[in-house]
């Protein structure tokens, strides 16, 4: 275990994160070299990124480590019941009127400080995000920011379209399953033909637009099948984003990716890499041996929750500090962030999908201030 926390800190993750940076954003360029407006915003994101790189660089250099990557779950409100949905099983997201969130203007604020701190990526998630749209126009005035929005699609309408039409930066990821009986299986029937027809109506507009995939013993195959990937790409898809699957219930673990799997996943990540030259393929949580474990806690990334709890991860909802009281700098510098990144937690070996969900008992107990 000693072996594992050394490898962790002596490993350059800031210059392996900038690195990352650039490479999203060369493969976004390469994907959407067909669609002006795109490639115009991209090229100008391009040269934010690369300042706020020299940002978090600097801010290394004294002592600050600031992750290029931030997760907020904007509200707790969904529409949806997906099944085995970890948000709701952690009584994160509810069919109840939310209470207590924050407002847009603190959302506004957190916003500034990220663009301040040189975050380049924050990720728009719920419950439902487009149930925010106060939020979602706060966040499209942030241009040097990019706002990957997950959404399950079922709220797009006209004036959603008019919205990602005129904020470039606000990039849409639709969550999808597979095709059509593996997406209505897990998310409702119906749900399928809104998302083809979501699809074509942002073809229609030139927007780029991503998707979210799920990955699961029983799609695993299939989501990264040249028929299930043309079929994206015919669409205008140019994002790709395969989250694996964390079981939330003693039920469900039997979906979950085997170590075998999972090395898998990333051969056929690589693989469609250079078959799929036209999408950008990212995967979460990816390759944790090359970055010397999990990247949440304020390592790569970190999630606010949509009471202003700062978590180590969505799936991790555990929290010591509130960036209503603090700021987002503050709020990096968590009691529980650093116990994380100053154990063996992050680096441990696990079954799969999340570290921190899998051993949640150590976290508790770091939470409560047990050595």
């Amino acid at each position: 275990m000693k072996e594992n926390n050394r490898s962790n800190k002596d490993f350059d993750l800031q210059s392996y994160m900038a690195k990352g940076v650039e490479r999203i954003v060369s493969d976004a360029l390469r994907a959407t070299f067909k669609n002006p407006r795109e490639t115009a915003y991209l090229i100008k994101f391009s040269a934010a990124a690369k300042k706020a790189a020299k940002k978090r660089a600097k801010a290394e250099k004294e002592g600050e480590h600031i992750p290029p990557f931030l997760i907020a779950s904007i509200t707790s409100s969904c529409n949806l019941h997906c099944a085995g949905c970890y948000s709701r099983c952690n009584e994160a997201t509810t069919d109840h009127k939310p209470v207590d969130q924050l407002s847009a203007e603190d959302w506004k604020r957190i916003f500034e400080e990220a663009d301040e701190l040189g975050v380049s990526f924050i990720l728009l998630a719920g419950g439902e995000p487009l149930l925010r749209r106060d939020i979602l126009e706060e966040a499209g005035k942030r241009g040097d920011i990019l706002f990957p929005v997950f959404t399950n699609g079922t709220f797009f309408n006209e004036k959603f379209l008019e919205l990602f039409d005129a904020k470039r930066n606000l990039v849409p990821v639709i969550r999808i399953e597979g095709n059509k009986k593996e997406t209505d299986a897990r998310r409702g029937e119906g749900v399928y033909d809104k998302l083809i027809e979501v699809m074509d109506a942002l073809r229609e507009k030139d927007l780029m637009f991503g998707t979210s995939v799920t990955v699961t013993k029983e799609n695993l195959q299939e989501v990264t099948s040249d028929d299930f990937l043309n079929s994206l790409s015919e669409r205008g898809c140019e994002v790709v984003i395969y989250v694996e699957y964390v079981p939330v219930t003693e039920e469900s673990k039997e979906l979950a990716l085997s170590e075998e799997e999972r090395a898998q996943l990333l051969n056929d990540i690589a693989r469609v890499r250079e078959t799929h030259q036209d999408i950008v393929f990212l995967a979460f949580p990816g390759d944790e041996k090359g970055t010397g474990g999990c990247i949440a806690a304020g390592r790569g990334f970190f999630h606010i929750n949509s009471h202003g709890g700062a978590e180590p991860c969505p799936f991790s909802p555990y929290s010591d500090i509130n960036v209503k009281d603090t700021s987002l700098k503050e709020a990096l510098h968590s009691r529980l962030f650093q116990k994380l990144q100053n154990s063996d937690i992050l680096a441990d070996d696990h079954k799969g999908g999340c570290v921190l969900f899998e051993k949640r008992e150590q976290v508790e107990a770091q939470l409560a201030g047990e050595d």
